[in-house]
């Protein structure tokens, strides 16, 4: 089979077309025919082996060789002890903590990383939803709103939260693109950050408010906001606490390792000595929220904003695509032969 392989750190040029071996699935495992597979910010820093902590993973070269961790596709072959699953289903699922291997015609995933996708979703809009809409999720729902912003039943959100003022920085990449609508859907009032070319798509998608950062810092405009969403930061965790109101709360889900390091061992001692809570996003896996994303697509509350699709041999024009920061929204892998880039 056909796979996009890396061999040591680096930028995009280091991404190869090669010919390998086709997996076969363990007892737990499914073989899956990809048909398409999202890039997300985790490929650009595994492909590159930064921020540092990606090194835990493979100190001087990559473990993995294969990377892609948001996949749709064809389920071709079951393992021994697989009842969930059988020849021809289609699925969809994040196999980040699996190893990746999504930038492939195939890859081997197991059982609990897998849900049906419905009849009603490509494969395109599939793949574009597992890791970037559950971190959306997670960080509005677990660290954002209220608990009285969610069902006492279901767990699910709810819009009874009120009208809160959210600030999403990066709301303009594919995370940032769920954090919009589903901050929306929760009934708060939203600002967007992001770079000239994404502002008109921010309020397509319900921005109330959009700020351009080449032309202005939120830090400086005198705002302050009851959940700041941090998918890029950048600045000083003592410049952003001065844009929270005073029961305000930041959540760091991406950025440079100064501010992740600050917002680490600092943010908890501005928590414990202040009513401002600042503290950094544990994305967890969870198959339940990713269910309940795929129903909000569904119901067409929430839906995934694909910018550009490239088939598999231009896997690294995607990825240095996503890495310069232009996408709005979700770039999108295609194993189809007779697909060609959107430049749309």
């Amino acid at each position: 089979m056909k796979a996009i392989v890396y061999e040591k750190y680096g930028l995009p040029e280091v991404l190869q077309l090669k010919e390998v071996e086709k997996p076969s699935p363990k007892d737990d495992e499914v073989l899956i025919k990809v048909k398409a597979a999202s890039v997300n910010s985790s490929d650009w820093e595994f492909l590159t082996g930064k921020p540092v902590y990606v090194r835990m993973w493979g100190l001087l070269k990559p473990k993995y060789k294969i990377l892609g961790s948001d996949i749709a596709g064809r389920v071709e072959s079951v393992g021994r002890k697989v009842k969930q699953f059988q020849p021809g289903d289609e699925v969809l699922g994040d196999i980040f903590a699996h190893g990746f291997g999504g930038f492939a015609e195939y890859v081997c995933a197991p059982v609990k990383a897998l849900m049906l996708k419905p009849a009603s979703i490509t494969f395109e809009e599939a793949a574009a939803v597992p890791q970037a809409a559950v971190v959306a999720l997670q960080a509005l729902r677990d660290k954002g709103l209220d608990q009285e912003g969610q069902d006492s039943h279901t767990g699910k959100p709810t819009s009874r939260s009120g009208k809160k003022k959210v600030l999403i920085n990066g709301a303009g990449g594919g995370q940032g693109t769920y954090s919009v609508q589903l901050a929306k859907l929760f009934g708060a009032e939203v600002t967007g950050v992001d770079s000239t070319r994404k502002l008109e798509m921010m309020r397509a998608i319900g921005a109330d408010h959009v700020i351009d950062y080449t032309k202005e810092d939120f830090n400086k405009n005198g705002q302050q906001y009851d959940l700041i969403l941090d998918f890029v930061a950048r600045r000083s965790i003592f410049d952003t606490k001065r844009s929270l109101s005073s029961n305000g709360k930041y959540v760091l889900i991406g950025g440079s390792m100064t501010t992740i390091f600050q917002t680490a061992f600092i943010g908890p001692l501005i928590s414990i000595t202040s009513s401002k809570k600042m503290g950094i996003l544990g994305h967890r896996q969870n198959k339940k929220d990713l269910a309940y994303m795929i129903e909000l697509h569904e119901a067409g509350k929430v839906v995934p904003v694909i910018d550009r699709t490239y088939p598999l041999r231009d896997v690294s024009e995607a990825l240095r695509y996503l890495g310069e920061g232009q996408a709005k929204g979700k770039v999108v892998i295609t194993t189809e032969k007779n697909n060609n880039p959107d430049n749309s």
